[in-house]
């Protein structure tokens, strides 16, 4: 059995790549991350006979399989999935991580596919970690001192879950010019002196807990914004995951704020802006006369046309050439293309570049675009769950679709889903089993509709997965031959 002992992913990375040049297979390597650590691989398939202190020969892969090829070779996007999955926490990363690599100099390309246990698994933990990321840009909180002592001007405390201060610290770098700073978390502290940044050890919670005047002004204007009659306390907390309130300075006052809100304050606030109206107690105008005029956007980041914008990280614009021959509609963007702002980019998109591959069609040569550009989602737990549009949406949001099918003119355009399929129509009644045995055309141009890629991952079972899939590749390889619809 041998023994790595790694700190860091730089370090994994160098062990692995010369492990993988002596073609150890997983279940004879042993990871820690100190001399003193246990096995970290128990998990993922130890041998329990192989005793800790031997060194043995170059072991062969599992089943027989021939050892990998002694030069490792890894695409970008892997590595950078690996990077990431790297500051996930968990004991037996390294050892996980070991194994996609040695999968994959294997030859089995499925590692990295979300239909793979293992790759579910990976994106799960890369998912995870940007997530980590992308709350940490949020809820990163500094407090200002009073006086330059040659310490830090601001001070923020931080209890990540996963260990993401390297790559948050770079982004704060980049954001707060010459300022010096100092980021603490339970597991270690990051400083900024304005030109470089260093790492310190752990500090406790006490070491941000320092008097900021700035911060009793903001107190103070958050209470003066707080309309109890409109509170709406599960959107309250949808927003913001409970662990971060405790370290956020409005943390300590808006339960207060709510229970007041249900005591009474509430009912007080809708009675004394009612009693403030004059005039008659009944209008007579429509709905649709009562909205106040707005201009309509202009871009996409400015939509507003519906409710979804609220909640979402940001629009999620199609992307592909100018003058794409394919245009491929999906229904709308997930967790990770709402945080990522492209769409395919998640588990989804992942099955979708397989199914293009296969099919022949090269990506970067279609249009990806979505009916909806906004993530609709419903919070489980600490999860983003999808939430299928409704009607409305989609009609709100096909202004947008429209203007894409202009400027792009494609001759096929593949409706991924019943969603995309009825934005593509403005058929609210269509269903995919109407139109799913032959491609059709509509308003002068070739429509060949096919499951969405997120089906086969939700499919019960794996004949009923290969099934979709192979439905989706069909609909692709059919899209690569059709021509132009001639008219007359």
């Amino acid at each position: 059995m041998m023994r790595k002992v790694v700190r860091s992913f730089d370090e994994w990375r160098d062990a692995a790549r010369a492990l993988i040049a002596q073609g150890v297979a997983p279940e004879y390597v042993e990871w820690a991350a100190s001399e003193d650590d246990g096995d970290l691989f128990s998990a993922t398939g130890t041998s329990a006979g192989t005793s800790a202190g031997a060194q043995p020969a170059v072991q062969p892969a599992h089943d027989g399989g021939a050892a990998p090829a002694k030069e490792l070779r890894l695409p970008r996007e892997l590595m950078e999935m690996l990077a990431s999955a790297a500051c996930f926490s968990a004991a037996d990363r390294w050892a996980f991580l070991y194994k996609v690599i040695w999968r994959w100099q294997l030859g089995e390309r499925d590692v990295i596919s979300a239909a793979d246990a293992d790759g579910a698994r990976l994106y799960a933990m890369v998912k995870a970690v940007r997530r980590e990321e992308h709350d940490m840009h949020a809820y990163v909180r500094f407090r200002e001192r009073k006086e330059e002592d040659g310490a830090p001007r601001f001070v923020a405390w931080f209890e990540p879950t996963h260990e993401v201060l390297p790559q948050v610290a770079r982004h704060f770098a980049r954001r707060m010019g010459n300022a010096t700073w100092m980021i603490a978390t339970p597991g270690a502290a990051v400083l900024w002196d304005g030109e470089h940044l260093h790492d310190a050890p752990a500090l406790m919670r006490s070491a941000a807990d320092i008097e900021d005047v700035g911060e009793a002004l903001w107190l103070t204007y958050y209470r003066s914004i707080f309309n109890p009659a409109r509170l709406n306390a599960d959107l309250l907390r949808s927003h913001i995951p409970s662990r971060f309130w405790k370290n956020l300075p409005e943390g300590a006052i808006v339960p207060a704020m709510i229970s007041s809100a249900a005591n009474g304050e509430r009912r007080t606030g809708q009675t004394g802006a009612v009693g403030r109206r004059g005039g008659a107690t009944t209008i007579a105008v429509t709905a649709e006369r009562a909205q106040p005029r707005r201009e309509q956007p202009a871009t996409l980041d400015q939509c507003r046309r519906c409710e979804l914008w609220r909640n979402a990280t940001q629009a999620v614009p199609g992307v592909g050439p100018d003058k794409a021959r394919i245009m491929l509609v999906g229904e709308q963007p997930g967790d990770q293309e709402d945080l990522q702002g492209l769409p395919f980019v998640g588990p989804a998109g992942a099955v979708l570049d397989r199914a293009l591959a296969e099919a022949g069609v090269e990506r970067d040569q279609v249009y990806l675009t979505n009916a909806v550009k906004h993530f609709k989602w419903e919070l489980r737990g600490k999860r983003r769950l999808h939430k299928t549009p409704a009607q409305r949406e989609v009609a709100a949001c096909h202004v947008w679709l429209e203007e894409e099918l202009a400027r792009v003119r494609p001759e096929v355009v593949v409706a991924l889903g019943a969603t995309a399929l009825k934005s593509v129509l403005r058929d609210g009644s269509a269903t995919m089993s109407s139109v799913m045995d032959a491609p059709f055309v509509h308003e002068g141009r070739w429509v060949v509709a096919v499951y969405h890629p997120s089906f086969v991952l939700r499919a019960r079972d794996e004949d009923s997965r290969q099934q979709a899939y192979e439905v989706i590749v069909a609909g692709l390889r059919h899209a690569l031959t059709l021509g132009p619809v001639r008219s007359g």
